[in-house]
């Protein structure tokens, strides 16, 4: 029978010490707060959302082809891009660091091209006139290039006249004009063919080197009889 008795105290739970319900309490107050917290984020996203449904709805409304929001943190983006999906629209997020970053938001008929996006991206202001400019320039100078390159490449005109240069040399008729004239430039010493050609018969060559052998054997003879 004690030992009954003592097997059913045993088994009895203990009651609480102090210890044991101070940490329960605090463990009640920590899950309350959380509670709380939860409940108070929650009540935010509500508003925050309901906010972003009018300031969307307002911009549908307007005649601005996009509208650009003050940055926000990334819970409040991903609520932005949410809204702006269901209403149709298309949004992007901008910014370096996550402090700077903000969103904006375009309707459908005026969504951004790459280089909008691209001026967004690194921090610049997008200008549509002055980017139409720009684009016109460029298809210009493309347009140019084809043109050239189906053209061929260009004749080269020198600063001056080669034959003006070399007039000197070849005086102021060109060489294919001056080869007909058959007279070259008797400056620098070049002589018809014509007037090189010997018109003497060989008899009458060998006779005049013959007088001047003659001639040269009697100046000999007489210079040794002076001596």
């Amino acid at each position: 029978m004690a030992d009954l008795l003592g097997s059913i105290l045993s088994s009895m739970e203990r009651p609480p010490q102090v210890g044991d319900q101070e940490s329960r309490r605090k463990a009640r107050e920590q899950a309350a707060r959380l509670q709380k917290m939860q409940e108070h984020e929650r009540r935010q996203k509500v508003e925050f959302t309901k906010k972003m449904e009018k300031e969307v709805s307002a911009f549908i409304q307007g005649s601005s082809p996009s509208k650009k929001f003050s940055p926000m943190n990334k819970i409040q983006r991903s609520i932005l891009h949410d809204v702006v999906d269901v209403a149709g629209l298309t949004s992007f997020s901008f910014g370096e660091d996550e402090e700077s970053r903000y969103v904006m938001i375009f309707k459908k008929e005026f969504a951004p091209c790459d280089e909008e996006l691209e001026a967004y991206r690194r921090g610049e202001e997008w200008d549509p006139v002055k980017a139409e400019e720009k684009r016109r320039l460029k298809e210009l100078a493309q347009r140019e290039a084809e043109e050239d390159a189906m053209k061929g490449p260009s004749n080269v005109n020198p600063n001056t006249d080669y034959r003006d240069k070399y007039s000197h040399l070849i005086g102021k008729v060109a060489a294919k004009d001056a080869a007909h004239t058959l007279q070259a430039n008797k400056t620098y010493g070049c002589v018809p063919v014509a007037n090189k050609r010997d018109t003497r018969s060989i008899e009458e060559a060998m006779n005049e080197i013959r007088a001047k052998k003659r001639l040269k054997q009697e100046d000999g003879e007489s210079a040794a009889g002076k001596s």
